[in-house]
């Protein structure tokens, strides 16, 4: 086998260059041995067999347990009794079935596994189920039969867009009501989705769509890897909610958990069949530390075959156009990549990597593009594994975008360690435009995780208490002035420098105050914290809405110029004691100045040379700002005096766009 391109053109991979070979090797050889030779779209059919099916006349249900000694079907048709009439037959290889009467299951019936083992049994939620919920009374988790009279029709087709780069809005729908409840997909469809559309984002990355039983992991262990969460409405709901936003031009991408599995017997698939072993890892290495939840098994054919199943399963059956694959840092090491700082080669490619999720990652990356082409496949990895993001055809690992994981940490820790009058904006830049340069990067400058409690998002950070008493336009507050100048000018830079794609969690980009908990006993089951307050945003008196308008100006204006497609971006100049940072990206410049009590006339900036004009300001009013540019003036770098400069009036904490005129 060759050596990938991407290798050959990083001289610091030379010496690894027979682990990713070999690592090229293992995924061909494991494609062929699950394949034949054949497609990955053809061997990924497992939600196609396994599960409850209906054919003309009859019920058929499959399950693969092979330590189970016998398995009775229970449910509402039986009194929820052991009867031998709905004892599973074995089929060899581990695979269960029974076959019933039509008649025997109606919609919306409820049912269980109750599977038996040598020294012991117990109830069990199908493995493969694609409807599972929770009686409100008693809070027990069992099966659904999902059996609509009509079955949703789709109405619209997602529209291929040329030059398409991701603006990601990140939602969870449960916590997207502004009530004192779980928010449902219709909730969201008709309430957040207009306000998606009209803010200028692209693409929704919906949180917490698989079941999960504890509502405060937000999703994140994960019980039924088939079923969308019932608690935020029916698999018809959540369909109509991506049908929507695709008339809208807009993809949703959802959060799917491959990571790790919620260590629940009864409701999820830890000991399924009475062993660990079956999914998951025997002994230590089954158990993440961190996390309380289990380890899949990636070198066993049976769990490649699920997982890489329920890929395509979400593509097909609810029409998500690709993924956010959580917590690939925890599978791409064998001690999860806790504690380790990765500042050298040496430590992405020695025997501290599960060679067998690498495997997996990179079918799944195959699959999910030989399902749905255009499909969006983006990495949560922190480590900054080489060739992660890369393409196939160069070698890669084949996921389309890396979070790009160090940038929120910058922000934050910049905002809690330093004053920002000592801010270095040189290494501002290093930070915001580091990357490989075969991948491509979704930027942020925070998602939900700098919004969960034990944190702060940036407003919080820049404004704290303030915000809850100077935020209205008729007050006047030193504090507010600059938290609301740094919010608006983070956004700015985090996405000029993004590395083809960004992100944002919602609400953010109106200032959300306060944090994510959600309800549990340690806040006496309080949903207070667990919505969003969209009124905030719409009221006229307070300046959330400046924020807001600010955002939607930013968004339209990077859809405008295609801006991300241009993936040059350019440190134009830089002054470390002044705080001024310009960039260029396209034909725009973007002028920032980072001091907080200094503004400065007749600035001489080195651009390209021509005409410009100011497209963007942080400090227009109608963003909350003080109208210290003029917005109507055309810049020149031919004007008298200007030795081939341009000369700018750039105020204290402010960043603008100019763009060169044709």
């Amino acid at each position: 086998m060759l050596i990938p391109d991407f290798v050959k053109k990083d001289p610091f991979l030379a010496p690894h260059a027979h682990t990713i070979v070999g690592r090229l090797r293992k995924a061909y050889e494991k494609e062929m041995q699950l394949t034949g030779g054949g497609r990955m779209t053809e061997f990924a059919n497992g939600h196609n067999y396994f599960g409850l099916h209906r054919y003309e006349g009859s019920w058929v249900l499959r399950e693969w347990a092979p330590n189970a000694t016998c398995i009775f079907l229970v449910g509402e048709f039986s009194n929820w009794r052991l009867e031998e009439e709905y004892k599973l037959q074995p089929q060899g290889n581990g695979n269960w079935e029974i076959s019933l009467p039509a008649q025997t299951l109606k919609h919306k019936d409820l049912y269980k596994l109750f599977m038996c083992w040598e020294g012991g049994s117990g109830d069990r939620i199908p493995a493969w189920a694609r409807r599972v919920v929770q009686d409100p009374t008693t809070h027990i988790w069992s099966a659904q039969v999902w059996d609509p009279p009509k079955p949703y029709t789709w109405k619209n087709t997602l529209k291929p867009v040329k030059d398409f780069f991701p603006l990601i809005y990140e939602a969870h729908s449960g916590m997207a009501t502004e009530e004192y409840k779980v928010g449902s997909w219709e909730d969201f469809r008709v309430n957040v989705l207009p306000h998606i559309d009209k803010a200028g984002y692209n693409t929704i990355q919906l949180m917490a769509v698989q079941e999960h039983p504890f509502y405060g992991s937000f999703g994140y262990h994960v019980s039924s890897f088939f079923a969308a969460s019932s608690r935020f409405g029916t698999p018809e709901e959540l369909k109509a909610l991506v049908d929507d936003a695709h008339g809208r031009g807009i993809r949703v991408i959802m959060d799917i958990v491959h990571s790790h599995a919620v260590k629940n017997e009864v409701e999820g698939i830890s000991c399924y069949d009475g062993t660990y072993y079956q999914f998951f890892h025997d002994g230590p290495r089954g158990d993440h530390p961190a996390w309380d939840s289990r380890c899949f098994d990636y070198g066993k054919n049976e769990v490649l075959h699920f997982l890489l199943s329920n890929c395509k399963f979400w593509l097909e059956e609810y029409g998500f156009d690709g993924f956010r694959f959580d917590g690939v840092t925890s599978m791409l090491y064998l001690d999860h990549g806790l504690g380790t700082a990765f500042v050298s080669y040496d430590q992405y490619f020695n025997d501290s990597q599960d060679e067998d999720a690498i495997t997996y990652l990179y079918l799944a990356n195959k699959l999910i593009h030989e399902v749905k082409p255009g499909a969006l496949s983006i990495a949560e990895e922190m480590s900054g594994m080489p060739g992660l993001a890369t393409s196939q055809a160069l070698g890669g690992m084949g996921f389309d975008y890396r979070l790009a994981m160090g940038v929120p940490d910058y922000w934050i820790r910049t905002i809690k360690e330093e004053r920002v009058q000592f801010w270095h904006v040189g290494e501002m830049f290093n930070q915001l435009s580091n990357k490989r340069w075969d991948e491509k990067t979704v930027h942020y400058a925070e998602s939900h995780d700098q919004a969960l409690v034990g944190d702060k998002t940036i407003i919080f950070w820049l404004i704290d208490q303030d915000m809850y008493y100077s935020m209205r336009i008729d007050q006047q507050s030193l504090a507010i002035n600059n938290g609301i100048a740094l919010h608006k000018m983070i956004r700015l830079v985090t996405l000029v420098t993004a590395g083809n794609g960004y992100l944002n969690f919602m609400g953010n980009e109106f200032g959300h105050p306060e944090w994510i908990d959600f309800p549990g006993r340690h806040n006496n089951w309080s949903y207070h914290y667990a919505r969003r307050q969209w009124s905030l945003m719409n009221n006229p008196e307070l300046r959330y809405r400046f924020l807001n308008d600010f955002d939607q100006a930013m968004m339209a204006l990077v859809q405008k110029e295609k801006l991300l497609k241009h993936p040059t971006v350019n440190r134009l100049m830089e002054h470390i004691s002044d705080q001024i940072l310009v960039i260029g990206r396209k034909d725009l410049v973007f002028v920032f100045n980072f001091n907080p009590f200094d503004s400065y006339a007749d600035y001489a900036v080195d651009v390209p040379p021509g005409d410009y004009s100011l497209v963007l300001s942080t400090d227009s009013p109608q963003f909350g700002g003080f109208s210290r540019i003029d917005e109507k003036l055309l810049y020149s770098t031919n004007a008298d005096g200007s030795d081939g400069k341009l000369k700018l009036y750039i105020p204290a904490l402010t960043g603008f766009a100019l763009k060169k005129k044709k």
